[in-house]
């Protein structure tokens, strides 16, 4: 069976993903399936970074605006209707563009659930007390001594990753990235071209400030109060990921205005400083300075000529 072409724009949070994936989009006449973990979710707009109404007009986007905010939704969801769409799209002839800085989506997309223990509830709850009496760091640090290499692909505020990672370790006596490597992705259905946008760390560092001020500006904080104002509660996955938790703190007096705009903006960077990690390790990732366009369309071309789709 001939396998499906993807495109896929994977590179850390503000390096203008969505600026070329819809140029790309406009150029081939395909569509966009988002591979954000937070865009999925519905009433989160500013602080997701979801595109535009400008951006979305005549181009059809995927996976954004699934689920409400406390609702369900993983990479084995995500790559399950991913695939759905993406077959649904193939046989239209649409070339298809993954856009994304959750490297973990798009892994599971492409190669599939790593083979990894069932879940052991004593074992699990054993890491949950820990977490609910000691703090999410002590769990981190935790991973830490024991395994230095999973640690550094997971965010210290991501306690189920890191609990699943401690699991993995206690039950098997083997890290969670070594089972990663280990795992024959033998049914991969697709082929696909990789790019990715590298940009100087200083000045992805002052467009990271940049875009939480456009963020702060374009009403975050009110976003925020309008979710929560619909009953939804502080504590759901969302509403304590990146920008959204800083936000909730400040509304529970735990800092001032200033401060919150400057951990969001700490907290981004390194958020993006791990995403580097993630994709550095990618070795069929294509690297370009986002104003190499020109050289991308026609690589781009080239692949989706290969695959017949243009």
């Amino acid at each position: 069976m001939e396998k499906l072409p993807l495109v896929i724009i994977n590179s850390p949070t503000a390096t203008g993903k969505t600026e070329l994936a819809v140029d790309l989009a406009l150029e081939f006449s395909g569509e966009i399936i988002s591979a954000d973990s937070m865009q999925v979710y519905r009433y989160l707009d500013i602080g997701t970074a979801k595109p535009t109404v400008d951006e979305r007009k005549g181009i059809k986007h995927h996976l954004i605006d699934v689920v409400n905010p406390d609702e369900e939704f993983n990479a084995a969801l995500f790559s399950e209707q991913a695939r759905a769409i993406i077959s649904n799209l193939a046989g239209k002839g649409k070339p298809v563009f993954v856009v994304g800085g959750t490297g973990l989506y798009i892994r599971v997309l492409l190669k599939g659930i790593i083979d990894t223990p069932d879940v052991d509830e004593d074992i699990r709850n054993h890491y949950r007390k820990l977490r609910d009496t000691q703090g999410k760091k002590y769990l981190y640090d935790l991973l830490l001594q024991r395994d230095t290499v999973a640690a550094a692909q997971i965010n210290p505020n991501d306690s189920v990753r890191v609990i699943r990672a401690l699991e993995v370790l206690e039950q098997t006596g083997e890290s969670i990235t070594v089972k990663q490597k280990k795992h024959s992705f033998s049914d991969i259905p697709y082929k696909t071209y990789k790019i990715g946008l590298q940009i100087d760390r200083k000045e992805l560092k002052q467009r990271i400030k940049l875009r939480t001020d456009k963020m702060i500006t374009a009403g975050l904080l009110d976003e925020v109060k309008g979710v929560l104002a619909m009953g939804y509660s502080e504590n759901l996955k969302p509403l304590q990921s990146l920008g959204y938790k800083q936000i909730v703190e400040f509304l529970d007096n735990k800092y001032s205005w200033e401060s919150c705009i400057d951990l969001i903006k700490r907290d981004t960077w390194q958020y993006a400083r791990r995403q580097m990690t993630w994709f550095a390790a990618d070795e069929e990732i294509k690297w370009y300075n986002p104003n190499s366009l020109g050289d991308i369309r026609e690589n781009v071309r080239s692949f989706l000529k290969e695959s017949k789709m243009v």
